[in-house]
């Protein structure tokens, strides 16, 4: 009898002792949603992320990667992410132009001339001023692409009085510049663009040289203007939910936090990479680029410089420390850019 007893509390006892078990074994799945498809090698190497740390953590945790926009719109992707939609989310900062006022402030004509230094810098201005627009999630990295240029589909542009009326797809505050630069913006998603071109709803598109490949946008336009004086570079992020981020055990939030300094140098260094394919890509399908020279450079710098000016005050109207902000990002050019 003794012995049956004792097999019974043994029983019972492994019984109670499964849930804590199982639990502490649970695997963390947590779902991404990227703007980029998984052909674009930004989708890529996102997609390398989620394996990396997936890698790291012993399987710890599991990513369900959803590229292109197949979870959520790359415009509702950050609000997705916040809501629990999504538990991590990247996509493109003007997208939601006006969400991120002092983040903005790196889409401007800066005169930006690598995706490297884009994306050095924009990390840079987080740490910095870690602006309350990003107070609802916990932001994983970010990161920019190089010069948008602008890119056309039946004539080349060698000065700004050829720009006048042209259709130009943009987004954000490059729709700012079109305007200025006296072409006509319009507004879509870059998924949208290459139709857009080939069937001429618009004329052109202000984008980095990547997009020539990474959106086979090079198949459609013929010219690439090297505006450099009113070039601008776009942000983009990698964000958690803070929900989320705050209920990981914190060695596994020391493994991201890892993971993410790499890649911030990884995406810096792909977006020149890309632009050099993007470049190679239209060159041997017979394109044209265009070198303005100094001068024209110049006059087209000189036109968008209100933007600027424009959008610290509006900055300073929010009680966001603009000066400040415009102050670090040219000084950050002025010390990185070769």
């Amino acid at each position: 009898m003794k012995g049956i007893v004792a097999v019974m509390i043994l029983v019972f006892t492994s019984l109670f002792s499964l849930p804590c078990s199982a639990a502490e074994e649970k695997v963390i799945t947590l779902r991404f949603s990227n703007v980029y498809n998984n052909l674009h090698k930004n989708g890529i190497l996102a997609e390398q992320w989620c394996r990396e740390v997936e890698k790291r953590t012993n399987n710890r945790v599991k990513i369900d990667y959803f590229p292109g926009g197949t979870l959520s719109p790359g415009a509702q992707i950050y609000d997705s992410t916040v809501k629990g939609i999504s538990d991590i989310g990247a996509s493109v900062l003007s997208y939601t132009r006006g969400k991120f006022p002092m983040t903005e402030m790196l889409d401007l004509p800066l005169n930006m001339k690598t995706g490297y230094l884009a994306t050095k810098l924009i990390n840079q201005f987080y740490q910095k001023f870690k602006p309350k627009e990003f107070d609802d999630v916990k932001v994983l990295l970010l990161h920019a692409h190089g010069p948008g240029l602008l890119h056309t589909t039946k004539k080349p542009v060698t000065k700004l009085e050829e720009v006048k009326g042209m259709k130009i797809r943009s987004s954000g505050i490059n729709s700012k510049i079109v305007q200025a630069l006296g072409a006509a913006p319009v507004g879509m998603p870059i998924p949208e663009t290459y139709d857009a071109l080939m069937k001429g709803v618009v004329e052109g598109v202000m984008v980095p040289i990547e997009a020539l490949k990474g959106w086979k946008l090079g198949e459609v336009v013929k010219y690439t203007t090297e505006d450099y004086g009113a070039c601008y570079s776009s942000g983009m992020f990698y964000v958690m939910n803070k929900a989320r981020w705050n209920a990981l055990p914190a060695d596994i939030k020391a493994i991201i936090e890892k993971v993410n300094e790499e890649w911030i140098e990884k995406q810096g260094r792909l977006w020149d990479e890309i632009d050099k394919e993007g470049r190679e890509f239209a060159l041997a399908r017979g394109n044209k680029f265009v070198t303005l020279s100094k001068e024209e450079d110049a006059r087209w710098a000189q036109r968008v410089k209100p933007i600027i000016e424009e959008h610290v005050k509006e900055m300073k109207s929010k009680g966001l420390p603009a000066d400040e902000a415009l102050k670090f990002c040219q000084d950050y050019v002025k010390a990185h850019q070769k």
